[in-house]
């Protein structure tokens, strides 16, 4: 059975290390021991590709916008001419248009008839498209006084997706390792070799700081990627405009990641059965999955964006997209992360204090009243 513990000789020739040194030993072996596994480089290439793969497609739709295929008479279709997103196919009379219609060639068509009080009849089969009827819609000139920038359509929920879905699998994919390693280490007992050659803190330091690096690496290699692909499609405004969201998003998703990685490592401890991790674990994945809902459906709200973009778990999301429509001002960011680390060093000790008390605690799962208890 692999253990993402140092070997227990590399641990006798190290007694006297320095924690400094110790936290290194057991960060590197956290990080060689995912680096040698197939599973983690194969799911690594897969997350990459499909990255690569959305910015390609969003930069294709975006150059090549679907159009709505239309047929019209000769008169008819000058009222289109200055109408973007439909493809006109020009008929001689009624029937050839009907004909169209009918045999699903186009959408709907286009004639001039007398009788119609505007001159212009639409024949559709079984519905007209929406988007020809408003733009034959004679609609009022609308200013907005106070324009509400909540209502950014596609784009607030596209970047709540992709903020979002990167924190939770990260999270995932790294902080549920710490957890079944630590659980892994006490059924084998290597945790007692662990402990009497360094403090359980310094143990609890490795893991962390290890998988931390490595969550940091992979978002690094996303960041890479997507700036490739967006100057690859040409969409370098959109590049422009996520610069500084993207540079925010990675500083909370450090500390982020790092709050909920001594979580995962303490929730581990509280137990010495593999079978038993799902239940210690469940509150610290709740804790990382619904801020991502609630960013998906509470994204243009502008209130409930306000208050996310300050919890320490779902900042990482709420922060970056309200600086991507400019809705926080310059000094929320820096407010936020001083409540993320605020956070973050709470609960770093008290997970560390969980999981000094609880490492060595076999057979039941552990309470969380006594697991604070030395």
């Amino acid at each position: 059975m692999t253990t993402s513990a140092p070997s227990t000789r590399a641990l006798s020739s190290t007694r006297a290390l320095s924690s400094a040194q110790g936290v290194w030993l057991v960060a590197e072996r956290e990080l060689s021991t995912k680096l040698r596994s197939k599973a983690y480089l194969i799911s690594t290439a897969i997350l990459l590709l499909m990255a690569l793969a959305g910015v390609i497609w969003a930069g294709v739709s975006s150059a090549n916008p679907s159009s709505t295929p239309i047929a019209a008479t000769s008169e008819a279709s000058a009222v289109l001419q200055d109408a973007d997103g439909f493809d006109v196919t020009e008929v001689a009379d009624r029937a050839a248009a009907e004909e169209l219609v009918t045999d699903g060639t186009v959408d709907a068509a286009l004639i001039d008839d007398a009788s119609s009080p505007t001159g212009i009849v639409v024949i559709a089969d079984t519905e007209a498209p929406q988007s020809l009827v408003m733009m034959l819609s004679q609609a009022p000139t609308v200013e907005l006084l106070n324009a509400d920038p909540a209502n950014d359509g596609p784009l607030r929920y596209i970047l709540g997706i992709g903020f979002g879905v990167v924190f939770m699998m990260a999270a995932m994919m790294f902080g549920m390792p710490v957890a079944t390693s630590v659980v892994e280490e006490k059924q084998t007992r290597v945790v007692e070799i662990l402990l009497s050659a360094m403090p359980a803190r310094v143990l609890l330091a490795g893991k962390v700081i290890g998988n931390t690096i490595l969550a940091i690496s992979q978002i690094l290699l996303l960041v890479a990627v997507g700036t490739i692909g967006l100057i690859v499609t040409g969409q370098t405004e959109v590049l422009a405009g996520l610069g500084g969201p993207v540079a925010w998003f990675a500083i909370f998703f450090l500390f982020g990641f790092i709050l909920l990685a001594a979580m995962f490592a303490a929730a581990g401890s509280m137990v010495s059965r593999q079978e038993d991790v799902g239940a210690t674990v469940t509150p610290v994945m709740y804790l990382t999955m619904i801020p991502y809902f609630l960013v998906i459906f509470f994204g243009d709200n502008p209130v409930v964006m306000t208050v996310l973009s300050y919890v320490p778990f779902s900042a990482p999301v709420g922060m970056p997209i309200r600086l991507f429509f400019n809705e926080a001002e310059w000094w929320e960011p820096l407010a936020s992360l001083a409540i993320t680390l605020v956070t973050c060093a709470i609960v770093v000790l008290l997970g560390a204090k969980i999981y000094e008390n609880t490492l060595l605690k076999m057979g039941a799962r552990v309470k969380f009243r006594d697991a604070l208890r030395r």
